[in-house]
């Protein structure tokens, strides 16, 4: 809904601004909210989220088969979305994301909810689904992003302070290759702060 007032930004190839539908079709999102129709029975739900993502009959059958597996979530189907747990309802909404197969998955605090049973099968899932997808998510859990992370990008107050690999952000934080994300965090934000504070 806003517009860049500089620079470009692809996903997957597809620049956002021209091609913003298309864009919109290769981007499985879930919100740290989990917004979902609260009053639908789950199963009604994902094949409601199907459909009005385009989804033919027997690919939404697939797909729907496909993701009530990987979230977990044959418990729940005949419940209404209200009835079910915090955990639960961040699993649907999950499978809301992925229910049309998306190459991108944005995913904001995506363990919130979650009990520690949760999130290790959490974690699992995600690793099982990059080879096939790029996923970024936004989290102030460091150590979710310790335990799935390729690369992690630390933005503090709206600027981007590191970029890469934990060992490489470890170093231009100056601090050990062992230390904890959590250290190196805090290193960055102090040098920020400090070279603001000086100009």
């Amino acid at each position: 809904y806003l517009y860049p007032t500089s620079g470009h930004i692809l996903v997957d190839g597809r620049d956002v601004v021209r091609e913003s539908l298309e864009v919109r079709r290769r981007i499985g999102y879930l919100a740290g909210d989990t917004p979902l129709y609260r009053d639908m029975r789950v199963d009604k739900f994902l094949l409601f989220v199907g459909a009005a993502r385009g989804l033919g009959k027997r690919e939404l059958a697939d797909s729907f088969e496909r993701v009530v597996a990987l979230c977990d979530i044959e418990s729940v189907l005949l419940h209404r979305v209200h009835q079910c747990s915090t955990g639960f309802r961040q699993r649907i909404g999950l499978a809301t994301a992925l229910i049309h197969d998306p190459p991108v998955l944005l995913l904001d605090e995506p363990t919130h909810g979650f009990d520690p049973l949760q999130v290790i099968a959490f974690r699992e899932m995600l690793r099982g689904l990059r080879p096939n997808r790029a996923i970024l998510f936004s989290t102030h859990i460091v150590s979710d992003v310790e335990a799935i992370s390729d690369r992690v990008l630390i933005i503090h107050l709206g600027r981007l302070l590191g970029n890469g690999r934990i060992d490489e952000l470890a170093d231009a934080a100056g601090v050990g290759a062992s230390s904890s994300l959590e250290t190196v965090f805090a290193n960055l934000v102090r040098a920020a702060q400090d070279e603001r504070e000086r100009g």
